[in-house]
């Protein structure tokens, strides 16, 4: 490949409070290390926000531990719209994301002992590997799962992002995305049969093909070390006509809107999307400041319209309270940054 992919930076998250929703995730899932927080008019994603500008506040979290972040994103200007159904097992779209466990069992029973909406209880996947589903106060589901790779111990039970559960209509289709261009390559199982592990999901007791995909190689990329190995989950249900979770609703409505990747190589990439049939849709074409950071972002769709995001990032907060800001443009694509450096954004870390 000619570009580089670091590993996944964020999954977005529509919600209805963002300022309470942070407090949420910082309180459960650790993710307190605030990258940016910025109210402003969204005015590039047009093709996803009924062709006009839409006011939103946008807060970028991390957990320093490792994982990829979360962008908790707001509506300002309109009411943000919950789907007309209630999503399904195999419905098209981000349908479940992953959150990394030091310890799955210990960590259930904390969200126990705080009352947290645990969806059963803890399970296994056909790989043999322990695991759980939970749902946020919004009603998104996370799957907490069991991981050895950390980028700092801050004697946390979790992590950040890890992963996700996604519906699709061709698991054969979807891979041509999510394995070829993405680097998911590593089949860790490919069974199709009625799940029990998937019975708690709205619509888990159906049939259904699921593929876990890893990555065989270790990412590289300046954040690699920071967000670590993730995992993608393809889910095709047979029997049924699965629906859009997004049908009829914007991006930035409420629930998971989008999966963000960070990358260096953007011209590269775009080159490489199109000739696999997955042209951006979004293209910011330069730097784009987000008030605290700046990048070039880009989007695509996967065959059955899940919005994939990449960001080429340029400039990152490390100690903001002194101005210190690092320009990414000239660093070797490739090379992870130092440890301490990564290390130093504790100092933008969200206290209560």
């Amino acid at each position: 490949m000619n570009y580089t992919i670091s590993g996944i930076q964020q999954i977005g998250i529509g919600v209805s409070d963002v300022h309470e929703a942070f407090k949420w995730y910082r309180h459960n899932f650790g993710i307190d290390i605030r990258v940016f927080e910025e109210a402003a008019t969204a005015g590039l994603m047009l093709p996803y926000t009924d062709n006009q500008p839409q006011e939103r506040h946008a807060i970028l979290a991390f957990n320093l531990q490792g994982g990829g972040g979360l962008e908790i994103w707001q509506y300002t200007g309109r009411t943000p719209q919950p789907p007309a159904f209630e999503p399904q097992l195999g419905d098209y779209g981000l349908f479940v994301s992953k959150i990394k466990s030091r310890n799955v069992v210990v960590t259930y029973q904390l969200f126990q002992k705080r009352k947290q909406h645990l969806l059963g209880n803890i399970t296994t996947n056909p790989a043999g590997e322990a695991y759980f589903f939970m749902k946020d106060p919004y009603g998104n589901i996370f799957q907490i799962i069991g991981c050895d790779t950390w980028f700092k111990n801050e004697k946390k039970l979790t992590g950040g992002a890890a992963g996700c559960i996604i519906g699709v209509s061709d698991i054969e289709k979807a891979r041509m995305l999510y394995s070829d261009i993405l680097g998911y390559d590593e089949v860790v199982y490919d069974k199709e049969e009625k799940f029990n592990d998937f019975a708690v999901l709205p619509g888990g007791r159906q049939k259904a093909r699921r593929v876990l995909l890893r990555h065989s190689e270790a990412r590289k990329g300046v954040f690699s070390r920071l967000v670590g190995p993730t995992e993608m989950e393809l889910v095709q249900v047979k029997g049924k006509k699965p629906r859009k979770i997004y049908e009829n609703r914007l991006w930035g409505d409420l629930g998971y809107i989008h999966l963000c990747f960070d990358i260096s190589g953007m011209q590269e990439l775009k080159k490489t999307c199109e000739a696999k049939g997955f042209p951006f849709t979004v293209d910011s074409s330069e730097s784009f400041d987000m008030g605290e950071a700046a990048g070039h972002f880009s989007y695509i769709e996967d065959p059955d319209g899940t919005l994939i995001e990449f960001v080429e990032t340029h400039k990152v907060p490390i100690l903001k309270k002194i101005g210190w800001y690092l320009n990414l443009k000239n660093r070797d694509p490739e090379k992870p940054l130092p440890n301490w450096m990564v290390k130093a954004m504790a100092f933008n870390r969200v206290k209560d």
